[in-house]
Formats: C-alpha cells, structure tokens, sequence
C-alpha cells in the first residue's frame, strides 16, 4: 500500500501515551480550491468555507469506522450566513454555504462571528452505519471563532478537555486551510467514561500549552510536512505516536443515477407535482451546484 504524503490534503492521527492525549492535525489546499470552484463566493466567505472544511476533516479523521460520516451545520437567526453545511464521508468532503451578499458587503472586509451568523447554533453530527448509531451535539455560535465554537462542543456536549486551532491563509491565489484537534481521555484513545474526564488532569495543561503554541503560519504551510510539524511541538515527549493518516478529496455524491433513484421512491402523483412549467424534473446541488433535469417518461409506471 502506498504511503501518504504528510503536506497536503490529509489529515493524521497522534497520540501521547504518557499524557493521555491524542489529537489531529489537516491541511487542505487542492479540496478548497475544488470546494469553491461550485460557486462564487466573495472572499469572506471563502476564508469561511476553508476553516470549515478543515474542521470537519479534523472531526471526520476521528472516526474509527470507514462508513462513518460526519456532518457540520451552522444555522442563524438574523445573520448574514443563513446556512452552513459540511460533510466528511470516506475521506471525501463537501460544503456550501448561503448567505445574504448585501448584508455582507455592508459588513466590511472583516466581519466578526456574530456579525457572519447572529445569533445561531452549531450541530455535529456523528453517524455509524454499521453500529446503527447516531450522536449529535448542539451548541450555541458563541466566541470570536469556529475554533472556540468546537472547543464549546466538546466541553459542552462531551465535557472532554480539548484545544483547536484553525488558521487559513491564500499564497499564490490558492486558498490553505490548516487545523489541530487535542484532547485528553483518561484511558488513552479508547477512553472509558468521557463525563467523568477531570478537566483539570495535571496531564492536559501541558498538552494544551504545547500544542496552542502551534502558529498559523505552520499550519498553513504546505512545505511543511504534518509530521515534522508535530516533532516541533511535541519533541521533547518520551513517546509520540503518529496514527494512520487520511487523505482527503472533494466528493459530492449527486451523481444522476442516485437523483433518479430518489426520485423514483416518491408516488407517481407527487413525481407529477414536481414537474416545472418546461416539462421536466429538476434537482439542484448545493454542494456541487449541479442541475439535474429529467422527465416524467424515464420512470416506470406504477
């Protein structure tokens, strides 16, 4: 099996034994750019899409299972982003966004959370085919940063100690989403009972220090390699572990046939009430921003 490259797109698992740590660090450059060439987005929204595309790798390399999907979603009340949503399946990430641009533009070039979402909530959620389990957290869009929203998650939802770090920068006219994940349990990766996790373990401030000292710069570097970036933080540990590394792509999986398929499920009466002054079925992506039209002849009759 051939090995993964450590700059670029991929995500890697750590851990520390003897602090009762482990974490993830990503990097994305080609998949945001890939994400981003669906739309049109202004540069603020952009520079959103890429901290939550990074986010979300950083959840989804959580996953134990290869099924295992995980979904980001910020909804608002009142703010300049309506809709955020992101998705990590088999390595594959997607995501869009929709948002007012008159707002934005009279925000000005660097709108703060609150301005961008108002008053709004951010929704994990974990799925597990193959254990026919599903776990969601909700927390409020709260602090200066999806950074601190996702700390707020795992404090508030999993009462797990945790630090994450998201930096985003665009050399060269490409867009680089770098992010790293720490957190302790008290029995190592496994774990035992999380909400009974001492928040206050002698073991996690000093995690916590040395990889808060990561720099946005060294995440967002793509000659950097992931694994020596982790030697910088963490070389003066007795045992550091890298775990299986990820890589990432852009994936959307709105290809005809499964829209046919869908389609197909729904009675012949509401298939009918779905037909548009053209004469013809139409489905969007909003990931993708693909158009998909089809006509009632190509399903069979019941």
């Amino acid at each position: 099996m051939p090995s993964v490259q450590l700059n670029t797109d991929v995500a890697l698992g750590v851990a520390i034994p003897a602090r009762n740590a482990r974490g993830r660090i990503a990097r994305l450059t080609g998949v945001v750019d890939a994400v981003l060439s669906s739309h049109n987005y202004p540069p603020v929204i952009e520079r959103l899409m890429a901290e939550a595309l990074v986010l979300t790798a950083l959840f989804g390399s959580l996953l134990k299972e290869a099924e295992g999907q995980v979904t980001l979603q910020a909804q608002t009340e009142n703010g300049i982003v309506d809709l955020m949503v992101c998705d990590y399946l088999r390595g594959e990430l997607r995501g869009y966004i929709r948002h007012d641009p008159e707002r934005l533009a009279e925000a000005g070039p660097n709108p703060s959370l609150f301005a961008l979402f108002g008053k709004g909530y951010l929704a994990i959620t974990f799925d597990h085919p193959v254990m026919n389990e599903r776990y969601q957290g909700i927390v409020p869009l709260e602090g200066d940063s999806l950074a601190q929203a996702a700390q707020n998650f795992f404090a508030q939802s999993e009462q797990i100690p945790s630090l994450v770090r998201l930096a985003v920068d665009k050399r060269d006219g490409q867009w680089v989403a770098g992010g790293l994940l720490f957190q302790h349990l008290p029995e190592g990766e496994e774990g035992r009972d999380r909400l009974h996790t001492r928040l206050d373990h002698p073991d996690w401030p000093h995690v916590a220090v040395l990889a808060g000292s990561v720099k946005a710069e060294e995440l967002t570097d793509p000659a950097l390699p992931l694994d020596d970036l982790l030697w910088r933080l963490f070389h003066e540990e007795d045992e550091v572990r890298t775990l299986n590394a990820v890589q990432l792509t852009r994936g959307c999986r709105c290809d005809p046939g499964y829209v046919r398929s869908v389609i197909a499920r729904f009675p012949p009466d509401e298939r009918e009430a779905m037909v548009g002054e053209d004469g013809l079925i139409r489905v969007d992506c909003e990931f993708c921003s693909s158009s998909f039209s089809m006509s009632l002849n190509e399903f069979s009759v019941d």
